[in-house]
């Protein structure tokens, strides 16, 4: 990947650009309204968004307000966890679609899977879902559906499917890389997307990261989204504040040397969230 638009490929054919902006936590208002207008100035094309992240509305705004083609973006959003099930997802789906002001969405996602801690049918729910997906994809509503923190047994079930998810964002980051999950993913051509690449922040005060950043004359937030690029993961970095929005697409110029690469893989769990799919209770 040499610039921002470079793009993966994913297992339809569908093109993803391989540095996504992501609005989780970003408010709602005029603060998602600019900050996705600023993004889009300095150069993403990839917007990623949920509904449960309560802005979609200003999100859409801050695209049609941007005044870039909408053939030129690519838009993602999920569907949360209350929508599961066929019929419900498809509700959610089309408020999405409305809230966005948009005509079709580029990825759609299941944002957590249903766990045996809080239904003893989680799977045929899984299963439910994925059919409303697979119904909106083959309709052309969406390009490419996926989903989000899926582990490899939330997953076999939808391998066996007519289409099987393209794409799964998980929590990565340095200090929690989820290696079993990634190799399952990419065995399955399945294309891996890193949300809070930066571990929400928790990653720039390491002083690992630190010190390594400081070789390449980089920020660590750069040296984290260049390291998931080499790692053949999909980066969703955030901000609100427009100088940071453009440091973080600052990462083309440098390449981290396998001796790096292999310090920062080897990293003990930190900055995690601690939020388990198979636990989480929403």
């Amino acid at each position: 990947m040499n610039k921002m638009n470079d793009d993966f490929i994913l297992s339809n054919g569908y093109k993803i650009p391989c540095v996504g902006f992501g609005t989780w936590q970003t408010p709602d208002g005029d603060t998602a309204v600019s900050s996705v207008k600023a993004a889009l100035r300095f150069g993403y094309k990839h917007i990623d968004t949920a509904a449960v992240y309560g802005n979609e509305k200003s999100v859409g705004t801050g695209i049609a307000e941007s005044k870039v083609s909408r053939e030129e973006l690519f838009v993602t959003s999920k569907v949360w966890n209350k929508d599961r099930g066929y019929e419900k997802t498809i509700a959610a789906f089309n408020k999405t679609l409305s809230d966005l002001g948009l005509d079709y969405l580029d990825l759609y996602l299941i944002h957590w899977p249903a766990n045996s801690k809080q239904f003893t049918n989680w799977d045929e729910i899984n299963l439910e879902t994925w059919r409303a997906m697979t119904k909106l994809y083959k309709e052309g509503k969406i390009r490419a559906i996926g989903v989000s923190n899926f582990l490899p047994h939330h997953l076999k079930s939808l391998m066996k499917t007519e289409i099987p998810p393209m794409v799964n964002q998980i929590e990565f980051h340095p200090g929690q890389m989820q290696n079993e999950t990634v190799d399952y993913c990419k065995k399955h051509n399945m294309l891996v997307e890193a949300w809070s690449p930066l571990g929400t922040g928790r990653m720039l005060s390491n002083d690992t990261l630190k010190e390594i950043a400081a070789k390449y004359n980089k920020s660590v937030a750069q040296l984290c989204i260049r390291w998931c690029l080499q790692n053949e993961v999909l980066p969703l970095p955030k901000s609100v504040t427009p100088s940071r929005i453009k440091e973080n697409t600052e990462i083309f110029d440098f390449v981290i040397s396998d001796e790096d690469m292999s310090l920062i893989n080897s990293m003990d769990y930190c900055g995690g969230s601690g939020m388990n799919p198979d636990e989480v209770k929403f």
